[in-house]
């Protein structure tokens, strides 16, 4: 089946939850020499926005170093100013009489400050009053991005060179021609020098964008800001990049849509994990795939971590770990923890991340179903002893002969329905036992009985997922970019074999044969995840599962695959078990279980 493509996508909409997006400026970053900046200096008549106001306002607006204008007011506030903050600013009622008030004075500056980033000496006082003038006016308060010269210097500046950050200290310590007097467009020229000072020293550390000096602190070591040259080759664009020490070995790999920025994050303040300072004072160097999408850099980044299990990486490293509960292949089957899912009869549900998660499964299918207990294989013709199971109900007992190897097979058909299709047996089972045991206010007991169903149901759904795609030989999928081009996935046997960008305004049909025909070859194993991990799989799911992707080509149900082999179409059965994780909660929130009540 063959779905054709539009050659562009006229109006991509605004990206949601597992769809293509465009890059974000915090990913990119912005240079400070390209922004607009306005340094801004209020002179008030107290120090509280709540009671104080706003006296005289100067500001003077910079890019790329140059000052391109300047803006002054005296403002009119409605009471008198006090005599110290007279005396301290030089500002007397006289002066302010015939000044504008506050209402007509601030439309004025934010219309010269409007797309800039603002800055002042200790900003939260200046924005702090600023705020409070927008609502009492009746303004919109701008969402104003900013800077505080007081505490960048802070972060940077020794007490050696300067014994605090008063602005009159800077504006000495770099030799301001303007010398800060409490008069605000003084105040903010001199600010302007001790700006542009200290974007002078972080540029020597390399912080050149706005989102570097946002993140850089003291708290990064001499030696982390000094490897911020690792990152200075690697591509912009999506992709996988992998940390390793003087020997080669992988430290720790990871993945990002703008793997440049990414890389850059972990030589700043904003990289908080520990273990992450312990690895990058080892690392001598970032090697970096570049990706043709977000899924192919998220596919190659668990295949990297399950081939090298780099240290520093805590997820992902073992997926060879994995348990499974098999429903064996032999005359009276029964239920058994594996680690490996082997080319048999057998059925299998998982994978499970723990042995515990196991058990709890099949605890729930042997409350609902008298499967056999016992280890071992049982003959045709069993002629041993039944155990204590038997007498309590809770098994047929085969061993004994008391149950038939026809009467069995019905409960091991059930147990393979409820694993693959059909949960409702072990649920309406679960329902009923939880409803009696609170009847008798055995609340815990109800509660171990639900936790066991919702484990089965979370291993099932997850199976009945993996194996909706994994039974496909072959297909291909497109995303839309922002751009109006497309990206391409070609999945086979659940496992990603090919991935490729379209560029907007190009026919894409070349595109999806070319990627067809370069794929890798998949040789499907058995198993829930015959083809790569699962993970892997639920990863390409994710994908496949964001807005308008296009499902291109779709060919191969494999024969043996189940009930559903005989669909031609990508889909979960309707009564599996995310149905019933959808439709009812399994999560424990009330203290008996909402099942006992439904």
């Amino acid at each position: 089946m063959t779905t054709p493509l539009p050659a562009a996508d006229p109006a991509p909409p605004a990206r949601r939850p597992g769809g293509p997006r465009q890059a974000t400026f915090d990913e990119l970053g912005r240079p400070l020499r390209d922004l607009t900046f306005v340094i801004v200096d209020l002179e008030t008549t107290g120090t509280g926005p709540d009671v104080a106001e706003i006296t005289e306002i100067g500001a003077v607006k910079v890019r790329g170093g140059e000052v391109v204008g300047e803006f002054a007011t005296l403002v009119r506030p409605a009471a008198a100013i006090p005599p110290f903050v007279a005396v301290l600013t030089g500002i007397t009622d006289l002066m302010v009489a015939g000044a504008p008030p506050i209402s007509a004075a601030l439309p004025a500056f934010l219309e010269f400050s409007r797309g800039a980033v603002l800055v002042a000496h200790n900003a939260p006082f200046d924005l702090g009053f600023l705020r409070a003038a927008c609502e009492r006016g009746g303004f919109a308060v701008p969402a104003w991005e900013h800077l505080d010269t007081a505490r960048i210097a802070r972060r940077i500046l020794t007490r050696d060179e300067a014994p605090n950050c008063r602005l009159s200290t800077l504006a000495r310590l770099f030799h301001s021609p303007t010398e800060p007097c409490h008069r605000a467009l003084a105040d903010a020229r001199a600010t302007v020098v001790v700006l542009h000072a200290l974007f002078e020293r972080v540029g020597g550390l390399g912080v050149h964008t706005l989102e570097e000096l946002r993140d850089f602190s003291v708290r990064v070591s001499d030696q982390q800001r000094r490897q911020r040259h690792l990152a200075d080759e690697l591509p912009t664009g999506p992709g996988v990049y992998v940390f390793r020490d003087d020997s080669g070995r992988p430290l720790y790999v990871g993945t990002s849509l703008s793997v440049r920025a990414r890389v850059r994050t972990y030589f700043t303040a904003s990289e908080h994990r520990g273990r992450m300072a312990e690895m990058i004072a080892i690392a001598v160097r970032v090697d970096a795939i570049a990706c043709a999408h977000q899924l192919e850099a998220q596919v190659r980044e668990l295949r990297l971590i399950a081939e090298h299990k780099p240290p520093y990486n805590r997820r992902s490293r073992f997926p060879d770990r994995a348990h499974y509960l098999k429903l064996t292949d032999e005359p009276f089957p029964r239920l058994s923890t594996v680690r490996v899912a082997r080319d048999d009869a057998a059925t299998y549900l998982g994978p499970f991340g723990t042995a515990r998660s196991a058990e709890l499964a099949a605890a729930a299918l042997h409350d609902a179903l008298p499967l056999r207990r016992c280890g071992g294989r049982l003959p045709v013709r069993p002629t041993g002893t039944a155990c204590a199971l038997a007498e309590l109900g809770r098994c047929g007992a085969p061993c004994d002969g008391r149950e038939s190897g026809s009467a069995y097979a019905r409960h091991v058909a059930a147990a393979g329905r409820a694993i693959t299709t059909d949960p409702a047996r072990v649920v309406d089972a679960t329902r009923a036992r939880i409803a009696r045991l609170v009847s008798a206010e055995r609340f815990e007991e109800a509660a171990i009985a639900r936790d066991r169903t919702a484990a089965f149901l979370r291993a099932a759904a997850r199976r009945q997922r993996l194996s909706a795609i994994t039974r496909f030989a072959e297909l291909t999928a497109a995303a839309p970019t922002s751009a109006g081009g497309w990206d391409l996935a070609v999945v086979r046997w659940g496992r990603l074999a090919a991935a490729s960008s379209v560029p907007p305004g190009v026919d894409p049909r070349p595109w999806v044969d070319a990627a067809r025909a370069s794929a890798e070859t998949v040789r499907p194993g058995p198993g829930p995840a015959p083809a790569a991990s699962a993970e892997e799989t639920e990863c390409v799911l994710r994908w496949l599962g964001g807005d308008r992707i296009r499902l291109v080509t779709l060919s191969g149900p494999e024969p043996a695959a189940g009930p559903a082999s005989g669909d031609a179409g990508w889909c979960l059965p309707a009564t599996g078990a995310a149905r019933e994780l959808w439709a009812n909660d399994w999560s424990g929130r009330t203290a008996t279980g909402s099942a006992a009540t439904r």
